[in-house]
Parts: C-alpha cells; structure tokens; sequence
C-alpha cells in the first residue's frame, strides 16, 4: 500500500515529535513492504509569521488530496507571543477550527490508556492503578450544545442568557456508525453516554444508537447516564471501551478520563470525517517554554500515528507492531522527563523516536 500524509508539524514542540513520528512510520511500514509520502504544510503560528494567516486555503486544498493529516502541535505562549495581539481570527488555534470545518471532522476519538509500568502516575488507588486500563472516548465534535444557536436578551429588566441543544438523527447517526466500527477493532463494547433522564436530544441520541446497534450484533451496548459515567470513570475505569457521546458530554468526560492516565504526554486523538479520513494529534499542546531542548515526549504523537494506520489505513498489523514497540521502550525502563521514575533510564526526544523504532519487529514484504 502507498500513504499519502500530510504533516503539521506545527508550533513549539511540534516539529520535534512529528519528526520522530515520521521516523517510526517510516521503520514499521517499510518493515510490513508499505510505502508512504509526506508533504509538510504550515498551520498555526509558523503559517502566521510566512503568510500572515494561521491557515491558508492552499494548505487546507493540499490536506484534502491526502489520505490523511498529522499534525504537531499549534499555538505559543499567549502571554508573551506576538501571535496572540492578533484579532482572534487570526491566531493560531482559528486555523485549527477552520481545517475541522473545512474537512468535517465530526468525529473526535481520545485514547486513554494507563500502561502498568506507569502506574505510579495515576491519581487512582487499589486494582485500578495495578491492573491499568484501556478505553477510547468517541465525542461528537460537530454539532449539539457548542454549535447550537445562543444569544443573550435583557428580560423583565435582567440579563438573561439562552444557548441552544439540537441534535438530528443524522447526526447521532453517523457518529453511532463510527462507534461501532471502532468497537469492531478493539473488544466489541459501547457505552452510549446521555442524559436520556431529562433531556430530548438525549432521548433521540439512545433510540438512534439503537438503531444502529442492531447492525452490530457483534458488539455489545450499553447506555449509562453522564453523571453516572463520571463517577465510573473514576471508580473503575478498565469497564469502558468504547464511550459514545455527543459534543459537551465529551469534552468533559475526556478531560477526566485524560487526567486518570496521570501522564498527558502518552495521549494521541483523532478527528475523523464520514470517510477514512482522519486528522491525528497528540492531546497535549505545543510546551513552547521545552521548544527545541530535545526533551518533550513524541509517544503521544507516535500512538497519533499508530491510529492512523488502523483507522484510516486499517493496517492494523503495522499498528499493532508500533503499540508493542512503544510497550516495549516502557518495559524496558526508558522514559522522557515528563514521566520519569526513580530506576528508569531518562531519554531525549530524538532518542526515543529511535529506541521504539529499535523495538518494532515483525513484518512481511506486501504483494500487492
């Protein structure tokens, strides 16, 4: 198979942990008789100090031809940087808004994995933080509550406020479909996450996953109410695989579950569009005070990658052989500073990207 990618890499540490991502890409499908092509674009801070604009329009048509988009990191200090004078249209994190809408990234995937050899970071006691987890929370990223009409109006001689929740079956429909597929490719579970209690969207949100679930006879669903969710994520998180659930309800549940894992720095994302494209990143931002010391994490960006090839790719063996390589570095007592432990052997940025590489094993010559 021939990759066509193109990279983000970015402000702060971006270019620095897609360098290394790029470096692990190239080592497995090589190893696995795979071909892949980059072309680097600017977006961001470094598309500002060139163009004049965090994204252009020829970098959003050249992220459209590809198969998929890796990216870095965007955004600088905004209490020192120049970047942030700028009208808000104009800052870095708008050319981010603007390539989610132009490629309708509906669909926002956030791993949360807590690996045993990095147990001591979780917040969590007891088995939990012994045994670890492994969960993937799938939020609608393109419509509800965020995206839904608001204004505020002065009533009987007060302000008051008035933001609006709609969802359409389509909607809930082809991010439900996403859930399932997902599921499909790790242990086969769904838990839709509402509101079904109070809310009408939520009603429609748990009939139309219903629907959906029924060409899934394979998987098993759930429904579990949102403030319950939160109580389990924290009570016994390994129960979760798939989380389904919609815009607002994600973006909080994925914050806790991320802060769960106790180490930002290992924790990739994913948007996705109605296709198998997809824009991969790390979850963390660009640490522009570490910029160019050799010493940010790339893991998160390297498990970015290892989702792009199962999901957009569905070259789940390559993937696969990466996740083992990046287990394997963490066995093995290697660690950046962000999560180094007493015992362990403390490592640059560069010299990680090399060490996993090192650990990918396997692979066989592609016919095609």
């Amino acid at each position: 198979m021939k990759l066509n990618v193109v990279c983000i890499p970015g402000d702060g540490i971006g270019p620095e942990i897609v360098a290394q991502a790029k470096k692990v890409l190239n080592k497995a499908l090589a190893l696995y008789g795979h071909e892949i092509t980059y072309q680097d674009i600017l977006m961001g801070g470094a598309s500002i100090d060139v163009h004049g604009v965090p994204l252009t329009d020829e970098a959003i048509a050249n992220a459209k031809a590809a198969d998929a988009v890796l990216m870095g990191s965007i955004g600088g200090d905004t209490t020192k940087s120049p970047w942030y004078k700028l009208a808000p249209e104009l800052r870095p994190e708008a050319g981010l808004l603007k390539i989610r809408k132009a490629l309708n990234l509906f669909a926002n995937l956030r791993p949360a994995v807590l690996y045993p050899e990095l147990a001591d970071a979780c917040p969590l006691r007891g088995e939990t933080r012994k045994n670890g987890f492994d969960m993937l929370i799938m939020r609608e990223l393109t419509g509800g509550l965020y995206f839904g009409e608001r204004k505020t109006i002065t009533e009987n001689g007060e302000r008051k406020a008035i933001d609006t929740l709609t969802y359409s079956e389509s909607e809930i429909r082809r991010i439900a479909i996403k859930g399932f597929e997902i599921a499909r490719k790790r242990r086969k579970k769904v838990t839709s996450v509402d509101k079904a209690n109070v809310l009408d969207s939520s009603r429609l949100w748990r009939a139309v996953v219903e629907e959906v679930a029924k060409d899934y006879p394979d998987v098993t669903l759930e429904h579990m109410l949102v403030d319950n969710c939160a109580m389990q994520l924290v009570k016994d998180p390994a129960q979760f695989d798939v989380i389904l659930t919609e815009n607002m309800f994600g973006d909080i549940l994925s914050d806790e579950a991320s802060m769960v894992t106790g180490s930002i720095g290992m924790l990739a994302s994913a948007s996705l569009n109605d296709t198998k494209f997809g824009l991969y990143e790390p979850s963390h931002g660009s640490a522009p005070d570490i910029a160019g010391k050799d010493i940010a994490n790339p893991i998160a960006t390297v498990l970015s990658a290892s989702m792009m090839l199962r999901y957009s790719f569905d070259l789940d063996d390559v993937a696969d052989a990466v996740d083992r390589a990046v287990q394997q570095v963490l066995q093995d007592g290697l660690r950046t500073v962000d999560i180094m432990s007493e015992g362990c052997r403390q490592v640059g940025c560069s010299e990680m990207g090399d060490l996993i590489c090192e650990r990918i094993t396997g692979g066989q010559r592609d016919e095609k």
